[in-house]
């Protein structure tokens, strides 16, 4: 961690010097010896870091000098931030007093105020990068004491896999285990027996137990035998409040409004009251009987036959939750381990020399993790890369197995697979530590925290962005991460962090990141060592929390305080955001009581990441948030309420992503955000018609950067139809997803024509368009790439357009569109194959629609892949074609407020909506 935190500190020192001489500014003068010596320093002192952090481990004088290296490195990130910012405050107040002027910078004339603020700033930075460089100099000459080696080579690994990340779930020696486990889930071992039938999972951290659970609650008979299944990650602190709740969202498979505890317990006697369920309760620690009580007393109701599979570490939660059938799960046996391993790392060797020649190493490699499958699948990972027998002879002999700080909880393993990551990537991975055991961690959510922390440099042919995804697939690739859900590409989205692996990063980061319970007491005996801590996620217990300690914090570097405040506690927001003048990021997401963001948010001057989200009673942004030069990323999603921003920010020249979906009270955005070349993410554009202050459609000219997503509303205020070309959409190569949003006027066909997308847009909302005819690009082939389409209260528009060209096309999406009363050929196009990769169609709310015909004079291909077909509120139509019924692939026919169409396609099924229809295609059939 040191090595790479010096080695960033000292790209930064370059890198601001170097920004000097560029803007041809000379903000801080006197210190041109003390730099070159700080770099020469800090050169020397990184040659012996890999020896020095190896050794610290065991040597806590080591560890003590570390320690002290890193404060000082992060002192002089500071001071480097604070000149660099310096510099941006000059270039743009130059710019401002210039106003129209287009001279550089350097020849503009400040006001009087700006250069006293200058000439103060000059001098404080000068004498904090001598006092840096007396502190460093210390540091070096006590480094001789240590008589560390000098290791710094070429040997360590920088290359980074390119391929996907991998998430090998194979499962080694567990048939037994699993025949247990579903044996008693499936009432095949004993007689049922009054109360709650719990069984218990229990060994050491690693060993499989969420596996075999998972094993278990996706096992075919388990799903068929249970009328209802649920999956709860508890952790450590036991919250039944949030358990319950956790258990009503996987009932009802839609989040949870209830937060009494009373109501969330009725709510779960409800939906399980006499039917069979499984309840999985994966990772219990709590030995709380009291606590256990208020879960278990909502579960009674539930059919005979139901279970509950609990995992967990400790044979006390075992007892205390009086289990019925407990099955300890012990390690791999050495045959067991070696096959594992072999399957992971060996198996993909190119030649079966190469194989046979690391065969007999890895098999004494698997045999010292001890039997642990997430120790093997970690270190099969790390080496499955490496093909020179002399790296893993380097492994197996390594020291690292011989230390004793690692044999209770921490595997060699990890410690081995973490010095082989590059050093950038070593730093990504120990700020995991800062999120709460079994977070769910969004991925571009991590890699903008990564980018707030200067961890994530762009090399000229790649974005921060995509150098950090490269770090996340590379850190999923060697089992750091798990529990992947992706999207429809097959990309990584979201993931886990297995306990160990967390309690991995905890140890690395000692006292630099911290999981903050939040109570009174606590608060108060917090002892003086907070203000070492850089990185740290508050999470609130007690209704009326006590900040004050916080401020001790004033070296904090992260503060994540999603749902940390309310009513009663937002006075302590100024005073702390004044105090914590580090931050690099603040999440403040989900405080519902926020209405206003404190001005003291301007102090924040090396602010990157600012999420707001979910703040829905929040009306407004300072006008101070546009000093914060620094800020890449302000997220404002679902604060509904926000009826501005600041007329300023075109000020924030280093914004990269502006989250504003769904915040439906803002009717415009400052003219400004059309000069922020650098954004990526801007999901909502809107068209302003209240003056030049606020953005109009040639505002997104200049915003070429702009990627993923975009919705562009207020189509109808546009009247010049040149402006809507000249943003010329039809270039934007990386935008993906599109919405174009008109207000049912006529006369916008010009405009849509207009705004012609890229042939690789994924997919496209039109909502409202008012016109009789549809824009030429929807005729052709313009769409090329084109999966998903939503056409939503077109209502002027007579006929569809000739979607069946689409080549791509998977799901469409027809809805509340009045003015069609008849679809037809037109609706095909004139493709050999029609609507060839289509899988779901709806036609919703066609109040009109009578007719749907399918006239075919050549046979042609037609929705060969079809398989829902959703016919909702279409209550005039009178028939579906044959074609599409006969000679598709369907399987779901839903017909729902369509009475014609229930009447002529249902069989007699009485009041059953849901029996299967005649129609021999279709698995399921609804009606009403």
């Amino acid at each position: 961690m040191a090595d790479a935190l010096v080695s960033v500190v000292l790209e930064r020192l370059t890198s601001v010097v170097e920004q000097q001489i560029h803007e041809q500014v000379s903000l801080v003068l006197g210190v041109d010896s003390e730099i070159e010596s700080l770099k020469s320093t800090l050169g020397s002192v990184r040659d012996v870091l890999e020896d020095a952090e190896r050794r610290q481990v065991k040597e806590k004088s080591v560890q003590g000098w570390l320690k002290r290296l890193k404060d000082m490195a992060y002192e002089m990130e500071d001071v480097l931030d604070e000149w660099s910012i310096a510099i941006l405050q000059f270039q743009m107040e130059g710019v401002e007093n210039a106003s129209t002027s287009k001279k550089k910078v350097s020849f503009c004339m400040p006001s009087p105020c700006i250069c006293f603020k200058q000439v103060a700033s000059r001098r404080d930075i000068a004498l904090k990068i001598k006092g840096i460089k007396q502190q460093l100099d210390a540091i070096a000459s006590e480094r001789n004491n240590f008589n560390f080696v000098s290791s710094r080579s070429e040997e360590r690994p920088q290359r980074l896999i390119t391929t996907s990340a991998i998430d090998i779930s194979e499962v080694c020696g567990r048939d037994m285990d699993k025949k247990i486990i579903l044996d008693h889930l499936l009432g095949k071992k004993r007689q049922e027996k009054s109360g709650l039938y719990i069984v218990s999972i229990v060994g050491t951290g690693g060993v499989g137990k969420t596996t075999l659970a998972q094993l278990a609650y996706s096992h075919s008979e388990v799903k068929v035998h249970f009328d209802e299944r649920i999956w709860v990650c508890v952790s450590d602190p036991f919250d039944p409040i949030r358990v319950c709740r956790a258990i009503v969202e996987a009932l009802q498979k839609k989040p949870c409004n209830l937060h009494d505890l009373e109501a969330v317990q009725q709510e779960i006697q409800t939906r399980i009251a006499e039917k069979k369920f499984l309840l999985v309760l994966d990772d219990v620690w709590t030995e709380d009987n009291q606590l256990w009580e208020q879960l278990k007393n909502t579960l009674h109701c539930g059919a005979a036959g139901s279970r509950i599979l609990a995992t967990t570490r400790k044979e006390s939660v075992v007892n205390m939750m009086r289990t019925t059938h407990k099955h300890p799960l012990g390690v791999l046996s050495l045959e067991q381990s070696r096959a594992l391993f072999h399957q992971i790392a060996v198996s993909e060797m190119s030649t079966w020399e190469k194989e046979e020649e690391l065969k007999e190493i890895g098999e004494k490699i698997a045999d010292k993790c001890k039997g642990l499958p997430l120790v093997i699948k970690t270190l099969g990972n790390f080496l499955r890369i490496k093909n020179s027998k002399e790296e893993w002879k380097n492994v197996l002999n390594s020291e690292v197995w011989q230390l004793d700080e690692f044999e209770r909880d921490i595997s060699p393993a990890l410690l081995l697979s973490y010095y082989d990551l590059p050093l950038a990537i070593q730093r990504c991975f120990s700020f995991c530590a800062v999120f709460p055991k079994d977070s769910v961690i969004e991925r571009d959510e991590l890699i903008k925290l990564w980018m707030a922390q200067s961890y994530l440099k762009s090399d000229g042919s790649k974005e921060m962005e995509m150098v950090g995804r490269t770090c996340f697939e590379y850190l999923a690739a060697r089992s750091f991460f798990q529990d992947f859900e992706k999207d429809d590409d097959g990309n990584i989205i979201r993931c886990r962090m297995h306990d160990i692996v967390h309690d991995f990063a905890q140890f690395l980061t000692q006292n630099e990141c911290f999981i903050v319970e939040v109570d009174n007491q606590q608060m108060e005996s917090i002892d003086l060592s907070f203000k070492k801590i850089r990185h740290t996620t508050l999470v609130v217990r007690e209704s009326t929390p006590n900040f004050v300690s916080t401020y001790n914090m004033k070296n904090l570097r992260t503060l994540l305080a999603e749902k940390a405040f309310n009513s009663r506690v937002l006075e302590a927001l100024p005073n702390l955001l004044g105090h914590l003048t580090c931050l690099r990021a603040l999440d403040l997401s989900g405080n519902e009581s926020i209405e206003e963001l404190p001005k003291e948010v301007g102090k924040l001057i090396h602010l990157r990441y600012l999420n707001l989200s979910w703040c829905r009673s929040l009306r407004e942004l300072p006008e101070t948030i546009c000093d914060l030069y620094n800020l890449q990323t302000l997220n404002i999603q679902s604060c509904r309420h926000l009826q501005k921003l600041p007329q300023a920010m075109g000020k924030l020249i280093n914004l990269r992503h502006l989250e504003n979906l769904f915040d439906n009270d803002l009717k415009g955005l400052p003219k400004g955000i059309g000069r922020l070349s650098s954004l990526q993410t801007l999901d909502v554009f809107i068209v302003s018609s209240h003056g030049n202050d606020e953005c109009q459609i040639g505002d997104l000219r200049n915003l070429n950067n702009l990627r993923g997503r975009l919705s562009i509303k207020g189509l109808d205020e546009l009247k010049d139809v040149g402006e809507a070309e000249e943003v010329e959409l039809k270039n934007r190569v990386h935008l993906q997803h599109l919405e174009l949003k008109f207000n049912e006027k006529e006369g916008t066909k010009g405009v849509a024509e207009a705004l012609q997308p890229h042939p690789n847009l994924k997919s496209l909302h039109i909502f409202s368009y008012g016109d009789r005819e549809w824009p030429n690009w929807m005729m052709g082939s313009s769409l090329a790439q084109l999966k998903k389409l939503v056409l939503w209260r077109c209502i002027r528009c007579p006929c569809l357009p000739p979607l069946g060209q689409l080549p791509v096309l998977e799901k469409l999406e027809i809805l509340c569109m009045d003015g069609v009363k008849y679809i037809g050929s037109e609706f095909l196009g004139s493709s050999s194959t029609v609507f060839p990769k289509l899988k779901e169609l709806t036609i919703f709310n066609l109040g009109e629609l009578k007719q749907w015909e399918i006239k075919e004079k050549e046979e042609r291909s037609i929705m060969p892949c079809l398989t829902h077909l959703i016919m909702k509120y279409c209550p005039k139509l009178e028939g579906l074609p044959d074609h599409v019924l006969q000679r598709t692939t369907l399987q779901k026919l839903d017909s729902t407020d369509s009475p014609i169409l229930g009447r002529r396609y249902r069989k007699d099924i009485g009041e059953d909506r849901h029996k299967t229809s005649h129609i021999p295609q279709v698995k399921y059939y609804s009606w009403k």
